[in-house]
């Protein structure tokens, strides 16, 4: 009896601290000082498989994935996967029940028929979370039975496996191009005032696998994105969140593009474009146009809604390239303790008007 005692009281512990790191603003945690963590410097030497782990001496980290996918008939689907490491102190992170870190993971399904999603937690140093090197020498990263497991130390190649309410999905993820390492290699600067994080991609994993619903299996295959971010202080205080979008074009590059929002609409651009053998280009505010063209309403929790921007203009006037970027359905919202939109997009050639390939996006802080 004293044992569960003592469980119960940890466990109102965690759920007390998890509660107060989220509170009010939720992104003010993205915000807040990075006062004892690790800072981003230019310099650092990126080294895999070393920085595929953990990173505790900073605050915050994940491990993103986001796939266009297709069925047999054409259906399409979306997967959208994210582990997120984040320390409660800049302490060293202990063991067992005095571990300071907290897990999150977010999986998402787009299909035909909707879109579904779940968040969970759990308390770091007990097992049920966490990114390691396994016996067998590969890289896993789980959270409960939510798992992406490579064939080596790698994520990828790999198997991503997870559940959203009474659906699962298993993908098998390939790719032979190399890391691509965003910013100045991989020191991706924020803002002006300095804020920076570590970040690098694979933008050209090629996915096979299934949905299984209700004891049938649909076949899916199409095409996925990974990132790896680690910071201690994402944001600046002026930048309320961020608009981000990652494709895939039918001509085999990838184009990934984001902008911070500042509040005096001076925002910050970056981004980079990658060609199908996996060279890529870093792309800064003089190389792009990237602006909201029209809104759309979305539903966010209840009976509330909100005008959000679904549909985009991307230029690179340096290539002559502008797209026109439209998410087909705005019922993406993710109600989750850091509350989102993020779901797949096509990309619409402005001049032809003609599909030339299919992404993600993701609009926070709203």
């Amino acid at each position: 009896m004293r044992s569960v005692q003592v469980f119960l009281l940890l466990v109102l512990a965690m759920c007390f601290a998890v509660s107060d790191l989220f509170a009010a603003d939720n992104y003010q945690l993205l915000r807040s000082s990075p006062a004892g963590y690790a800072p981003v410097v230019p310099g650092k030497n990126i080294q895999f498989p070393r920085d595929h782990l953990p990173h505790s001496a900073f605050k915050i980290e994940w491990w993103y994935l986001t796939a266009n996918l297709t069925d047999d008939s054409g259906g399409e689907y979306g997967v959208h996967w994210t582990l997120f490491r984040q320390s409660m102190s800049p302490d060293e992170p202990g063991d067992s029940w005095s571990n300071n870190q907290i897990w999150m993971a977010h999986a998402a399904i787009s299909t035909p028929e909707g879109h579904l999603y779940e968040e969970r937690f759990a308390r770091g140093g007990i097992g049920q979370a966490g990114v390691q090197v396994n016996p067998e020498g590969a890289f896993s990263g789980w959270l409960d039975n939510w798992s992406l497991v490579g064939h080596s130390s790698a994520p990828v190649p790999g198997v991503l496996t997870f559940t959203v309410q009474d659906k699962r999905i298993e993908l098998n993820l390939n790719a032979v191009t190399p890391w691509v390492l965003q910013g100045e290699n991989g020191f991706s600067q924020k803002s002006e005032k300095g804020q920076a994080s570590y970040y690098y991609s694979q933008p050209h994993i090629s996915v096979v696998g299934s949905l299984i619903d209700a004891g049938s299996e649909i076949k899916l295959d199409g095409k996925a994105w990974l990132d790896r971010e680690w910071s201690s202080q994402p944001l600046a205080s002026d930048q309320p969140g961020w608009d981000w979008l990652s494709v895939h074009l039918d001509d085999g590059q990838a184009l990934m593009v984001y902008r911070l929002r500042q509040v005096n609409g001076k925002h910050w651009y970056s981004g980079t474009l990658v060609s199908a053998n996996g060279v890529s280009e870093s792309l800064s505010a003089v190389d792009m146009i990237f602006k909201p063209i029209q809104q759309a309403s979305v539903k966010i929790g209840g009976s509330a809604a909100r005008n959000l921007p679904l549909h985009w203009q991307l230029e690179l006037p340096g290539r002559g390239k502008q797209w026109i970027i439209k998410a087909p359905r705005p019922d993406h919202w993710l109600n989750t303790t850091f509350p989102y939109w993020e779901g797949p997009v096509k990309v619409i050639d402005a001049e032809s008007g003609l599909s030339v390939g299919d992404g993600y996006l993701e609009l926070t802080g709203y």
